[in-house]
């Protein structure tokens, strides 16, 4: 379960969080009758209803990047908030935004190749720039090589690639911050820990035999 508090029905401010709710869950209290349309417990939404002027900043984010006024491809877009969620780790996020590469028309076999698009030759050259700015976005925390900058800038328009970046790494925050607070489909333990040793191993055996 999440980290935070969930903020029932009867608890959630009536001017931000109730409106979402009711789009969301209908006239259910989400806390007591968790679920979305995509299969997740929609526990997001109820833990950031703890601020309401936080959901709202949030559902803003949403209504900005979904605007038709964006000059930067939906599909493209979506590849740069897909590998962020993959990137950081977060199953949540890159879970959601393979449905809505699909939704876009995107193949599944193309949404599988995502994980190892370095490799894949289903991704055109258009694609993999913008996946290798995502990268450079998400794993090398913004150390983008000037080389790599030139061919975006002689591909995308100003307003295209500040678009990209700024999605991008909005949903890079996504990601880390589902992670923390162990909301959705991140709400798992870390894989990376000690596996235990046999009982009749010491420590000093790693000395002991030059290992």
């Amino acid at each position: 379960m999440p980290r935070l508090h969930e903020v029932p029905r009867d608890e959630a401010d009536k001017d931000v969080a109730l409106p979402l709710y009711r789009m969301l869950f209908g006239e259910r209290d989400p806390v007591a009758e968790p679920g979305t349309d995509t299969g997740t417990p929609g526990d997001w939404w109820t833990v950031f209803a703890n601020s309401p002027d936080t959901l709202k900043h949030a559902a803003q984010g949403f209504a900005y990047y979904r605007s038709p006024d964006r000059a930067i491809d939906p599909v493209l877009r979506e590849l740069g908030q897909t590998w962020a969620g993959y990137a950081t780790g977060s199953q949540f996020v890159f879970s959601q935004h393979c449905k809505s590469l699909r939704g876009l028309g995107v193949g599944d076999n193309k949404i599988a190749a995502l994980p190892h698009w370095q490799t894949s030759d289903l991704f055109d050259a258009r694609e993999r720039l913008v996946l290798a700015y995502a990268d450079r976005l998400v794993t090398h925390r913004g150390r983008v090589p000037d080389a790599l900058f030139a061919e975006l800038k002689a591909e995308f328009s100003d307003v295209e690639i500040l678009e990209l970046t700024y999605i991008t790494c909005l949903y890079d925050m996504h990601a880390v911050m589902s992670r923390a607070l162990r909301t959705e489909f991140d709400d798992r333990d870390d894989p990376v820990v000690e596996v235990a040793a046999p009982e009749e191993f010491s420590a000093r055996d790693f000395l002991d035999t030059g290992r």
